[in-house]
């Protein structure tokens, strides 16, 4: 096969990638439109479709990450067009795991389909989708433990703010009634402890996350931590979760704080998975990590 034609095979398959991640990318976002109308509605239909869906769309975003991966021949999460397709899917997975013991509740699935077709599009549009070689930071042993351990904890966590929001929008809908949103009064609490024990799994992921970014640092650039703005995120981000695990542990923080940390936490995982790639290169900050932009 001549180089012409290897070159036009890369082509048409990333085109055709592309065309799938868009797809992908409208298909959450129909999802999202779904389980929102299926709660103006009140319809059971209305519950069930959104699931069904992001099911569906899943199966495709799958395909599309086997395509990535066929193409590089590595890890689908080098640059940044990558690692938002990767939070996008592992986040929809995550929800779709959880929602199984609450499908009647579609608000949830309405804030993790519309953060996931966010992701996609910013993809689309903002970032370029060639497949370039392996730079050399990245070619380390703890590269993909790193990012896989790392995104595992930003998807359980974008599904525990989600039901965080859910479970304090309901709450407030209660308090002239006994049911909102899918949800009972006696539902509302293990509802909440849900939000609960997803950062109680995500945070030691987190904890291991951080960990070996250090190791991966010492191995490229030959110091464990230099308070990098990624590094230094990364650490406010583990201690906002950490102070909302400390909050649930004392009767009076249990309710408003530790649900206020929850979402901050959540704000902080953003800010340092894509917030600080922006504001290095805004205003000049020094940072190793900004080849991921």
């Amino acid at each position: 096969m001549s180089v012409e034609e290897v070159l036009s095979r890369g082509a048409h398959l990333l085109t055709v990638e592309v065309r799938l991640l868009w797809l992908v990318g409208t298909l959450y976002m129909v999802a999202s439109v779904v389980s929102l109308s299926g709660l103006l509605t009140g319809e059971k239909a209305g519950y069930r479709a959104p699931h069904a869906l992001v099911g569906l769309t899943l199966v495709l975003h799958t395909g599309v990450i086997l395509l990535r991966i066929f193409e590089t021949g590595r890890a689908p999460f080098q640059t940044l067009y990558e690692s938002l397709s990767w939070f996008s899917f592992t986040s929809t997975i995550t929800y779709l795991f959880v929602a199984r013991r609450w499908h009647r509740v579609a608000l949830p699935c309405f804030f993790v389909t519309l953060i996931a077709s966010c992701a996609i599009f910013y993809a689309l549009l903002g970032r370029s989708p060639e497949a370039k070689p392996l730079s050399p930071p990245l070619q380390s042993w703890w590269f993909e433990w790193h990012v896989v351990v790392a995104f595992s904890s930003y998807a359980v966590f974008v599904v525990s703010s989600a039901f965080e929001a859910t479970y304090l929008i309901a709450r407030r809908l209660m308090r002239n009634r006994d049911h909102a949103l899918g949800l009972t009064v006696e539902e509302l609490r293990p509802f909440r402890g849900m939000a609960t024990k997803l950062v109680i799994f995500g945070f030691p992921m987190l904890t291991f996350g951080i960990f070996s970014g250090a190791a991966w640092a010492n191995e490229a650039w030959g110091r464990y931590w230099g308070w990098d703005p990624k590094e230094t995120w990364s650490l406010i981000t583990w201690t906002v979760f950490a102070m909302y695990l400390h909050a649930q542990s004392v009767p009076r923080w249990r309710d408003n704080v530790a649900s206020t940390l929850n979402l901050l936490g959540f704000l902080c995982m953003i800010m340092t998975f894509l917030g600080v790639n922006w504001l290095s290169k805004l205003l000049g900050i020094p940072s190793l990590h900004v080849y991921a932009v």
